[in-house]
């Protein structure tokens, strides 16, 4: 993650800004936007990382794409494009979601399954996921085929892996040590 650093700088600034205006949710949501926007996007996010567009380009784009965005979200492209760090704009989205989160004693819980989750399932490891932290957590599905069944659940530094493929990883080194 090129400017990881600066990234973390600008949404704390941004955070903060939002904060005093009362508008953490609002921005919020535009930075959600965005980040989503520049992952399934790869001309938007290929065209933000190329030197060869020229900045105001880049930032008129943005301000079209984004039209409906808060005043301090266009402000932060304006900042962004002013000191040549358009680039990390998806970063900054990114940390932002992480920090706000954070700020709100938010933790995101990552289920890895074969399939995607049920909704009952989904309410069963959203309460076995509050008891573990004691917080308010959100869960996020991510579909991996490749565990073959089970799953792996992620909270903040927590790993719990009950998946198949980590069983049949165990018996095998058994079998190969013994």
């Amino acid at each position: 993650m090129a400017g990881a650093r600066a990234a973390i700088r600008y949404a704390k600034a941004l955070l903060s800004l939002a904060s005093d205006q009362n508008t953490t949710e609002v921005v919020g949501n535009d930075m959600k936007l965005i980040a989503n926007t520049l992952a399934t996007s790869k001309d938007l996010s290929e065209a933000l990382q190329s030197p060869v567009i020229p900045s105001s380009i880049k930032k008129s784009t943005l301000l079209d794409v984004f039209k409906n965005a808060d005043k301090s979200t266009n402000n932060l492209i304006d900042t962004l494009v002013t000191n040549n760090r358009i680039n990390i704009l998806g970063d900054i989205a990114v940390k932002y979601g992480e920090l706000l989160d954070k700020s709100k004693g938010v933790e995101v819980a990552t289920v890895t399954t074969a399939v995607a989750l049920t909704d009952d399932l989904k309410k069963r490891v959203l309460e076995k996921a509050k008891t573990l932290t004691g917080k308010d957590v959100e869960v996020e599905n991510i579909i991996d085929e490749d565990i073959l069944g089970g799953f792996i659940l992620r909270i903040g530094d927590l790993q719990y892996n009950a998946s198949v493929a980590n069983q049949l990883n165990k018996l095998k080194r058994e079998f190969t040590l013994n």
